[in-house]
């Protein structure tokens, strides 16, 4: 289902916290600039997380490590992006940050097995979530066993290293296979939908469109360097109003007729119907 903007004004976008499971926009921090912190949590990005990772040179990642885990403990609450199982840098991350409160979960680099996915987890306690960041040919290959890994709360898409690693295109069809193949794996592992990558550039219109065909694909969050991008992927990874409307009228009929199934299409209908009301609800969408 495509989400058309036609509903900027009659989305209350954080009218109430939009859990990690639905969360459309996911903003990355660069770890070293500290005083953004709290500006990017009072933002509008349903989830943020500090980024240890690739924002960091490898001589400032102990420091960066360590003002994450103090801001973490003051009171902060995000998400962190952590170095890859196979770097000396990753141990280090989940024994800094185990045990955390304000630790939401953890996003692992470059995932290639469902190992990493679950060696990660169990070396945080075996409570914190962990979304597995695919970047390579590998981990797209592999995507089937990481989401059934124990510990794998989501799937995102690594695109600028998926396309330095495999020497693809940055065309919407040299990237649908990637993304399709994460949508896949998500639904077997029963998971939520794959967070997309980010969106390189200042251009709305850019931003939309590829947002708009993240979702026709079936990823259902998207990655994003700068604020200014939320408004826009919260608004085209939502359900529309005329979407709402719908739903909520499929349903209200349905109950009127004592939930009686008159035909095939109805049970695909009911389940895309009671999808779009929790996801409107949500994400404070008033029908028309």
């Amino acid at each position: 289902m495509t989400y058309l903007p036609e509903h900027a004004k009659a989305v209350d976008t954080h009218a109430e916290e939009v859990s990690a499971e639905i969360a459309r926009s996911w903003l990355l921090v660069n770890a070293t600039k500290t005083d953004t912190f709290d500006a990017a949590a009072a933002s509008r990005a349903d989830q943020v997380i500090l980024d240890i990772e690739d924002a960091v040179d490898p001589a400032a990642k102990p420091t960066a490590r360590a003002d994450v885990a103090s801001w973490l403990s003051g009171g902060g609450s995000a998400w962190v992006r952590i170095n890859d199982r196979t770097t000396d840098f990753w141990s280090g991350d989940v024994d800094a940050l185990k045990g955390i409160p304000g630790l939401r979960g953890v996003m692992l680099a470059k995932a290639e097995s469902g190992a990493h996915v679950t060696e990660t987890f169990d070396r945080l306690g075996g409570s914190t979530p962990v979304i597995a960041l695919i970047e390579s040919a590998l981990g797209i290959e592999e995507a089937r066993s990481i989401a059934e890994a124990r510990g794998a709360f989501r799937l995102a898409f690594g695109s600028g290293d998926y396309r330095r690693d495999t020497g693809t295109g940055a065309d919407d069809l040299a990237m649908a296979y990637p993304r399709s193949r994460l949508v896949v794996a998500s639904r077997i592992g029963r998971l939520p939908g794959p967070i997309d990558g980010p969106t390189v550039g200042s251009s709305h219109p850019v931003l939309r469109e590829q947002s708009a065909l993240a979702v026709t694909l079936g990823l259902t969050g998207k990655l994003c360097l700068d604020v200014e991008q939320l408004p826009v992927i919260n608004e085209v990874i939502s359900p529309t109003r005329s979407d709402a409307t719908w739903a909520r009228d499929f349903l209200a009929d349905f109950e009127s007729r004592g939930r009686v199934i008159r035909d095939g299409s109805d049970l695909p209908r009911l389940g895309r119907a009671q999808k779009i009301d929790k996801l409107a609800q949500a994400f404070g969408i008033r029908p028309l």
